[in-house]
């Protein structure tokens, strides 16, 4: 999906969209300014919408609160989601940002092994 198409997407009226939008990798190829800018058509898209987010990038997850981070792991084939929560990581955010604690793999998601 190029640049324009994903914002044409995101910029449609809300009675355009659908209810559920799933993204993957919608920061793929994009300069990191324009990360910014997706992240923040994604905020207004969801205000009205549920979108779910699938990404490999850990700067990507910078855009967002810890809260709003599901970690996808898995084992023997099975798929866990786990939702971030932010107790647990007060003292790490105080001194790391979310995408180092990612590559870090203190909030998992890591690759299967």
């Amino acid at each position: 999906m190029s640049d324009g198409t994903r914002n044409r997407l995101l910029l449609q009226p809300e009675s355009d969209l659908p209810t559920l939008l799933v993204l993957d990798e919608p920061e793929l190829g994009l300069h990191p300014y324009a990360i910014t800018v997706i992240t923040s058509l994604i905020r207004s898209a969801s205000v009205h919408n549920q979108i779910i987010l699938a990404t490999q990038s850990s700067p990507f997850i910078d855009h967002f609160d810890p809260t709003e981070v599901v970690v996808v792991e898995q084992q023997q084939g099975i798929s866990s989601f786990k939702r971030i929560k932010s107790e647990t990581l007060t003292e790490w955010l105080e001194e790391y940002s979310l995408s180092e604690l990612w590559d870090k793999n203190v909030i998992g998601g890591r690759p299967c092994q």
